[in-house]
């Protein structure tokens, strides 16, 4: 069975999405249609911006959702999925491309989201950091001893887990954790403390954007990363969406789920490579790729 799986914020590059821009008119009409909707130029940031203008989060969300949902467009009738997943971010981007939101709505909610959780990045200092080569249980246990909030956010693959919450108690964590062993705690440049109890004034905010849209029920089966299962359950789909941005990103348990349901060959649509180097962390046998126009 075919998976597609969507990247998250850190897969931007300069120069993303301008091929598909000067191959396709349906493509050009929708960078356009986005300039028009976000209300500034960013085709013009995501093909010619500089790395510290793409790194805004008002622009980074908006940026991966548009190339990733554009290129599935342009993969035509060569996308053809029978399950999706996308890691954070993308999991808006894998609803937008299987028809559970319109092109207009999808945008909109991302953009939403993205000043939503900058606003909220603004309340109090915050961070995230990754700690490399622990058990996903010594980093929980280390993350519930330390006094403030911090709590694990991303379960990227084995032995590679993001941390999220107070800047102070990011670091008090990333020191306890290099005690036990961390091959490596390093702080990530975020703007803030993603997937973390920090999260709760935008998650407010974009529970009133989500549940003044339109949902449709998607074509194949969406692997949420609150709950890591497969569902096409529309109200589901909306809860899960809401809490992720409070809650963890289970992506190992996610891709392990997908396996077990019978996905044979993973394709990654959108900018970087990322998700394909985790899921072949989390399953040495996957097949994955990436995905092209014309194939």
């Amino acid at each position: 069975m075919k998976a597609y799986v969507f990247p998250g914020q850190g897969a931007q590059f300069t120069g993303m999405g301008k091929d598909l821009y000067d191959q396709f008119p349906e493509a050009k009409a929708l960078f356009n249609k986005a300039d028009e909707i976000l209300g500034f130029e960013i085709s013009k940031i995501m093909f010619e911006g500089t790395a510290e203008e793409l790194k805004e989060t008002k622009v980074t969300q908006p940026a991966i959702f548009l190339h990733s949902v554009i290129l599935a467009k342009m993969m035509g009738d060569s996308f053809q999925p029978e399950m999706v997943a996308g890691h954070s971010l993308g999991e808006l981007s894998a609803l937008t491309a299987v028809g559970t939101l319109s092109f207009e709505d999808g945008l909109k909610i991302v953009s939403k989201r993205a000043l939503a959780m900058q606003a909220a990045c603004e309340h109090q200092s915050s961070t995230m950091a990754a700690i490399l080569g622990l058990d996903d249980a010594v980093v929980e246990d280390v993350c519930k001893s330390i006094d403030g909030v911090v709590v694990a956010a991303n379960y990227n693959c084995p032995g590679q887990l993001v941390i999220s919450g107070a800047t102070k108690a990011v670091e008090e964590a990333c020191e306890a954790l290099k005690e036990k062993g961390a091959k490596r705690a390093l702080m990530l440049p975020v703007g803030g403390a993603f997937h973390s109890p920090l999260m709760e004034p935008a998650r407010e905010e974009l529970a009133a954007a989500i549940e003044a849209t339109e949902f449709e029920a998607p074509s194949c089966p969406v692997y949420q990363n609150v709950t890591t299962l497969g569902t096409t359950a529309v109200d589901e789909i909306k809860t899960n969406l809401i809490y992720q941005l409070t809650g963890p990103v289970k992506w190992t348990q996610s891709v392990q789920n997908m396996i077990a349901d019978g996905a044979t060959e993973f394709i990654e649509v959108g900018p970087g490579r990322a998700l394909q180097g985790m899921i072949k962390k989390i399953n040495r046998e996957a097949n994955v790729s990436a995905g092209v126009v014309g194939e």
